[in-house]
């Protein structure tokens, strides 16, 4: 990359390291997409992280918070601000695609297998990036500090990072630095500025039909007692479905119909009795929801909790009810996405060479559109001011709203001033007005270098030399560090702190039956056991 005059010499020497080790970490990059394994499961790609970090001067805690595929790692060069940042890992079921220019799962594992979505296998090892890099102008230049780098398992739970902060883990960042692929086109290259993200808060209600004996206490029919003569308790499949029908019909009832609020179920057990007149023991299901504000996530937590308990009544189970996340409302910082635009605005946006726009063109091709000269989006490739982009979204959000969508960097926001960095990710243009392509193209790209590393380079990039900013320039973190004391009433415990929403002994919800690999004597397989083809 040529010398960029608007840039220190150290900050120069962060982007020649990277541009000489791209080719390295573009493979890298395809290791984790490859392994592509669901949250709370990324066994293998935390392994990895964990090693590459140890092999790089980290003293990494492995399994950090009590969660199997999390880490901490700390490298110090002496006294000195300490930067946090992290990386992500987790896929998501039914996602599965090769790295194809049509509709295809991956050969070899189930059609209904996690895939890398967003992505998050771009999203690490963009911020891997940054960090090495401002790693090695340290070193080589002498610059004080501490960088602690995490791995945050189980982000489209919004798992890990409300357990990292209740468990104290932020308390010692200065600076803190989320990148993420962008989600919203008119902020593809920016920061986000005061809408950050909003409260997710998720629950798990387990009904468990322990007794069924004493559902009815008459005695056969027949006067024989045998278990077919007798009335057989609802049990934990009727309690299941009882929840997800009384609450779908509650829905609409539970918040006002504004502030793009979203709640989710997910049914993780149902029966586990196969014989007729056995009533079924055991019924999990999980709701998810998104909402701009903490209040709201608590008045739909009471009717919730209200159901679960009338259905629990009515088919003779009892009702546990526990929380797998609850996340804050996301925490401004003007200082800190000034300094990371600054540098934005140096390096400039991701570019895309002749060999990602044929893939794109070949998607097109197999979609029946006519494939165009430059397939992707102008918004990817050009960058928004934080606060063009704010404008962009005060156009569609109602004057009281201040957060929107979810995301657990959320909490990051409250134990350190925080940017929220996004960097376009390859994004086709629609051929008419209206037109939304199948989500397997994002997919897809996901896993084609020419079509992915520009995105995630160019984060690492901004992020290395923001890094440096921080470190160095005498100005920046003093202004950020400010600027969030202002806002949170005297920093961590001040007046308007808000504390972490789980407690500090919080158990990770880490034994449920989420989706995974297993490996049994048929071979490795999804949990769905479905053919692979």
């Amino acid at each position: 990359m040529p010398r960029n005059n608007d840039f220190s010499p150290d900050k120069n020497l962060a982007l020649d390291w990277i541009d000489d080790h791209a080719g390295r970490l573009s493979e890298d990059h395809l290791t984790i997409w490859n392994l592509h394994e669901p949250s709370w499961r990324e066994y293998k790609s935390a392994a990895w992280y964990v090693e590459r970090l140890k092999a790089e001067g980290f003293a990494v805690e492995a399994g950090s918070g009590g969660m199997p595929t999390a880490f901490s790692a700390v490298w110090s060069n002496g006294d000195g601000p300490t930067i946090g940042g992290y990386a992500e890992y987790d896929a998501v079921p039914g996602a599965s695609q090769d790295p194809v220019p049509h509709r295809q799962p991956r050969v070899g594992v189930s059609p209904h297998a996690a895939g890398h979505t967003d992505p998050h296998s771009a999203l690490g090892m963009g911020s891997f990036t940054g960090f090495l890099a401002a790693k090695h102008v340290m070193e080589r230049s002498g610059i004080k500090g501490r960088l602690k780098f995490f791995g945050e398992p189980a982000e489209k739970m919004c798992g890990s990072k409300p357990v990292h902060a209740a468990k104290g883990y932020y308390d010692d960042l200065d600076a803190a630095i989320s990148f993420h692929p962008h989600s919203f086109p008119r902020l593809a290259n920016s920061c986000f500025w005061d809408t950050h993200s909003a409260p997710y808060w998720s629950r798990i209600y387990t009904f468990e039909c322990a007794s069924p004996e004493t559902w009815q206490n008459s005695g056969a029919v027949t006067g024989v007692a045998h278990s077919h003569s007798a009335a057989r308790a609802p049990g934990a499949i009727d309690a299941v479905c009882l929840m997800y029908s009384s609450s779908k019909f509650m829905k609409e009832s539970m918040l006002p119909h504004h502030g793009s609020w979203s709640l989710n179920e997910f049914i993780l057990h149902a029966g586990q009795a196969a014989a007729d007149n056995i009533a079924p023991g055991l019924g999990q299901i999980q709701y998810s929801l998104r909402a701009p504000t903490l209040d709201m996530c608590a008045r739909v937590f009471e009717v919730l909790d209200r159901n679960a308990e009338h259905c629990a009544a009515m088919t003779h189970c009892k009702v546990t009810a526990r929380w797998i996340t609850r996340t804050r409302a996301g925490l401004a910082n003007h200082a800190m996405a000034e300094v990371a635009w600054r540098n934005f605005e140096a390096i400039g946006a991701p570019q895309y060479n002749d060999e990602a726009r044929l893939f794109g063109r070949k998607i097109q091709e197999s979609l029946g559109i006519a494939p165009m000269e430059d397939p992707f989006t102008p918004e990817i490739q050009h960058l928004t001011a934080p606060w063009d982009g704010e404008k962009a979204f005060r156009e569609q959000l109602p004057p009281w709203q201040t957060n929107l969508a979810a995301d657990d960097y959320v909490d990051y926001t409250w134990h350190a001033p925080t940017v929220r960095l996004y960097v376009g990710r390859p994004t086709l243009r629609a051929p008419d007005p209206g037109y939304r392509y199948p989500d397997w193209t994002r997919y897809a790209m996901g896993g084609v270098p020419a079509c992915i590393d520009p995105m995630w380079l160019t984060a690492g990039k901004v992020i290395a030399t923001t890094i440096l900013d921080l470190l160095t320039d005498g100005v920046s973190l003093n202004k950020a560090v400010a600027e969030f004391r202002e806002r949170t009433g005297g920093g961590i415990g001040g007046s308007k702190w808000v504390a972490p929403l789980l407690p500090k002994d919080f158990a990770p919800p880490v034994h449920y039956r989420w989706p995974e690999y297993v490996t049994t004597v048929r071979g490795e397989e999804w949990t769905i056991p479905t053919a692979a083809s």
